[in-house]
């Protein structure tokens, strides 16, 4: 299905029309897709009759990992219409995550990447794509290359300080989340989990103005709840972008020992140990039914979401609140 003959100088000449002539290679060569690691910058692959010119590895963004390579994951060039595109190779992983006394089991799934983009094509709110499958038969994904910020970079460039920040701009960031929290209702109502919401795996388009959602291969397995994990996620962007940026408690006790002494153990995040959940010790300003949904998240939370929709309830009680102050 991959298969198509391209001599290399019809390739050269499709590269001179995408690449400037001091960045086109003297020598190309269609590399076999079915080991990620052989396949390196200015080598070409072809995909469904389409031939790739691959570019730089993608880095990880992952808290603790950043900027690790993902030999797995390219970005490429589509020689036929000159559009940037990231290819996804299948790539085995697999791990436990604890969040307070929960376990789940948490597992790459290439399989289920590539159900996730058939059931959100046309959705301007998630990356679109395909699926083909690599010379050895696992799923291989092409995604469009989303041009624009990623949630947390969004969030540093808003307001001069925090309390700035969060009476001027908090409101129309707290809509845009809500907007995100709605995406992942559509996965959850159609049996679907994202398995992995990060604010780096949302990206404000700048051709659209809205947050996109990315990276659907994480699965995990939990017998409770199967959406838990996803609403952690969505737990730890709130906060995130609630605090204006990660509110440690390093920096605190550094930067501002007062606002450190008054936390206890029931103020910190249940994911990240390091991290204020309880936001209202540190600005005082924030509405008491705001933090009462950021203390879901917390390790003295008794009760947990247990749906999307029980989180977008208090979530529009909240907004109403906030753009009425």
């Amino acid at each position: 299905m991959n298969a198509i003959n391209y001599t290399e100088q019809e390739l050269l000449q499709m590269i001179s029309l995408w690449i400037p002539p001091e960045r086109i290679p003297r020598k190309v060569m269609i590399k076999d897709t079915a080991n990620f690691f052989r396949v390196d910058y200015d080598d070409i692959v072809v995909l469904k009759g389409i031939p790739y010119f691959v570019r730089n590895n993608e880095r990880e963004g992952r808290f603790g990992l950043e900027d690790e390579q993902k030999f797995w994951v390219k970005r490429a060039i589509d020689l036929l219409t000159g559009r940037v595109k990231i290819l996804k190779w299948a790539f085995k992983e697999r791990y436990k995550s604890r969040i307070g006394g929960l376990v789940f089991d948490c597992v790459r799934s290439p399989l289920k990447e590539a159900r996730i983009l058939k059931l959100v094509r046309g959705r301007e709110d998630f990356v679109q794509g395909e699926s083909t499958k690599d010379s050895a038969g696992n799923f291989l994904r092409i995604l469009d290359y989303i041009r624009g910020k990623t949630l947390d970079e969004t969030v540093q460039l808003k307001g001069k300080n925090h309390e700035d920040f969060f009476f001027n701009h908090y409101p129309g960031l707290l809509s845009e989340f809500i907007a995100i929290v709605n995406s992942i209702k559509f996965l959850h109502d159609n049996g679907e989990k994202h398995g992995d919401i990060r604010r780096d795996h949302l990206i404000k388009d700048s051709r659209t103005g809205i947050y996109r959602l990315i990276d659907f291969d994480y699965n995990y397995l939990h017998y409770e709840n199967k959406f838990g994990y996803d609403l952690f996620g969505l737990g730890n962007v709130l906060i995130h972008i609630t605090g204006r940026g990660d509110i440690t408690t390093q920096d605190l006790l550094h930067n501002a020992p007062d606002k450190f002494s008054r936390l206890t153990e029931d103020d910190i995040n249940i994911v990240f140990h390091n991290r204020v959940t309880n936001l209202k010790k540190i600005y005082p300003y924030i509405p008491e039914s705001l933090n009462r949904i950021l203390m879901h998240f917390s390790t003295s939370a008794r009760v947990y979401y247990n749906n999307t929709m029980e989180l977008l309830e208090d979530l529009g009680e909240v907004r109403e609140g906030v753009l009425a102050s």
